[in-house]
């Protein structure tokens, strides 16, 4: 059995979330909240949040085990990007570009 969560549009780069969501990818939840707490990495309290979500969307649920559950899939995809403009020297203008992402985090008992 399987359930998931989904965060879209968290306004974090996906690149950084990626290197919290590599770290927790095929461990135990319970594991991978405890290296979460500990990674003073950006995302991972993003990951923290997700994750967590779908242990939630677990307990719902009478016939999943949830002391067993392991991250199945943990996925990090791009969200639309927010341009704003910054003024530069000499009459030009400057691109920034604030990324946004989308995590999705399966839950599936082993």
């Amino acid at each position: 059995m399987e359930t998931q969560a989904i965060a879209k549009h968290l306004r974090v780069s996906p690149r950084k979330v990626r290197l919290s969501a590599d770290l927790v990818r095929g461990k135990r939840v319970e594991e991978a909240l405890n290296i979460l707490s500990f990674t003073p990495k950006t995302g991972a309290k993003f990951v923290s949040k997700v994750v967590r979500s779908a242990l939630a969307n677990a307990r719902q649920n009478k016939s999943i085990d949830v002391d067993t559950l392991l991250i199945k899939t943990i996925f990090v995809n791009q969200g639309p990007t927010l341009k704003r403009f910054r003024p530069r020297p000499m009459g030009r203008a400057g691109k920034i570009r604030k990324r946004t992402c989308h995590i999705t985090v399966v839950l599936s008992e082993p």
